[in-house]
């Protein structure tokens, strides 16, 4: 085995996390100076929450979450998809990088996944479970700070 191999994807090299991160950056100073001229996404404010690379660099894969779009993150996604040979283009100068990575857009989906998680939690059947994990069962028998039984 090779010693840059891993199996089963693994966690991210320091050096993609490294270059995940400027890539982030670079692009969200991009959308922040609206060099993009789009009449569509001029609307929206995108915030860029991760850049993920490929091992080998030449895959950046930007995960955008539109705000003030609802209903409407595909065609967001879609639009910044569209324009990504100029934004792979302001990549190359901002970043010194042997090869500039080619860019893909993703919608990031973990703050609707905090949601409904968040929503499950607080839903009424959850909270009868952890309430009734903390009253004491029927066959034990209360005690009081001193450990004796209460009457």
């Amino acid at each position: 085995m090779g010693r840059g191999s891993r199996k089963g994807g693994g966690m991210s090299s320091q050096r993609q996390l490294r270059v995940g991160e400027l890539v982030r950056k670079s692009l969200s100073e991009c959308l922040t100076r609206g060099e993009i001229i789009d009449p569509f996404l001029e609307k929206f404010v995108i915030s860029i929450a991760e850049v993920r690379m490929s091992p080998d660099l030449t895959l950046a894969t930007a995960f955008v979450m539109p705000l003030g779009a609802p209903g409407q993150e595909d065609a967001v996604v879609e639009a910044l998809n569209s324009h990504k040979k100029f934004l792979r283009g302001r990549l190359g100068r901002d970043l010194t990088l042997k090869h500039t990575p080619d860019l893909r857009f993703r919608y990031d989906e973990t703050f609707d996944e905090a949601s409904r998680i968040d929503a499950l939690l607080n839903s009424p059947l959850v909270q009868r479970d952890l309430h009734h994990d903390d009253a004491p069962a029927d066959n034990e028998e209360e005690m009081d700070d001193d450990g004796q039984e209460k009457s």
